[in-house]
């Protein structure tokens, strides 16, 4: 085992021991994850999901949320959907990449009296027995490899590798955010060794289809720039039912400005009709932005987080707050 990774599943070995411990007491398992998944959310549940099927066949282990508009099922399989009679037996609810209460998936998880929670984002709420809690780590998935990979006698197959894989591969950005470290690539390489065929799993990942194409134009031909280089379109909810995309497909083009000298940060601005507001997706080079994001009901990570418009008029005080930034 690589050294980084051993020296870091020191600082959650304490905790960690009470999670894999839980996880042999309970015949049932339900994985819990937030709303509106990406890459890391659902890489965690199968990833986990996976490993505890392996090493413990005789479980019964359920993974649940909304699932993905596209996400689902080109990665990952659809969620199980189970009725209440199902959580009235004693459970083990396992929570993954997510900090708060409210942005979890299915409340059921309320029902279970033991909860292990395993997380990268900021803690803002206490309410697992058992939680592990790195901020300094580029995803979820990045904790629950080392956790994993560091279990001596217990197998790490090719396909709980594979969605842990991607899971990481999507919250570090392909290894480009900051938080990206010598961790990150150890546990990538641990998890390459057994065998992921890396340019199936980026195929997968990134495949696009012709209309998909459209929407670039698109967003090409309508983006704005502010003058302290915050690039951001904006995708109200006709302009979406032209391009045939759902709210949570809006953000899917948010990284076109990435790479572009003058460009020090960018989001995408996306209409939500169901909610009655616009989801916000921030990314950024260098500076931290989720301090703009905690103003605007959102949050995240340093170079990668979300916020909510409650109307399109905040827009330009959103922009102003991230032109202060790099003046």
């Amino acid at each position: 085992m690589n050294p980084v990774i051993k020296e870091r599943y020191e600082q959650y070995k304490k905790e960690a021991r009470r999670i894999i411990s839980a996880i042999k007491r309970y015949d049932r398992i339900a994985i819990f994850r937030h709303i509106m998944p990406d890459y890391d959310a659902l890489g965690c549940q199968m990833g986990l999901y996976t490993w505890i099927k392996d090493n413990f066949p005789k479980k019964e282990v359920i993974v649940l949320g909304d699932n993905h508009v596209t996400f689902t099922p080109r990665l990952f399989p659809e969620m199980d959907r189970v009725n209440d009679s199902w959580f009235k037996e004693p459970f083990l609810a396992i929570i993954v990449d997510v900090g708060n209460v409210s942005r979890i998936a299915d409340p059921r998880f309320k029902k279970s009296k033991f909860k292990v929670k395993i997380d990268h984002h900021p803690e803002t709420e206490f309410w697992a027995k058992a939680s592990i809690t790195d901020t300094t780590t580029a995803a979820a998935s990045e904790i629950i490899a080392n956790i994993l990979l560091s279990q001596k006698g217990m197998k790490m197959s090719k396909e709980a590798a594979s969605y842990l894989y991607i899971a990481l591969v999507g919250d570090s950005g392909r290894f480009q955010y900051s938080s990206t470290t010598t961790h990150t690539f150890a546990v990538a390489e641990e998890l390459l060794a057994s065998g992921i065929e890396l340019s199936k799993v980026y195929q997968k990942m990134y495949v696009k289809q012709l209309d998909d194409l459209k929407v670039t134009a698109y967003i090409l031909n309508h983006f704005s720039v502010s003058p302290y280089g915050v690039a951001y379109y904006v995708l109200d909810k006709d302009i979406q039912k032209e391009l045939k995309i759902t709210t949570e497909r809006g953000k899917e083009n948010v990284n076109l400005f990435s790479n572009i000298d003058g460009i020090n940060a960018w989001c995408s601005i996306t209409e939500d009709p169901k909610d009655n507001c616009w989801r916000v997706s921030l990314r950024s080079k260098e500076k931290a932005i989720n301090g703009v994001a905690t103003m605007f009901e959102g949050g995240g990570h340093a170079q990668a987080s979300g916020a909510k418009l409650n109307t399109l008029d905040d827009l330009p005080r959103m922009i102003e707050e991230l032109d202060k930034l790099f003046k």
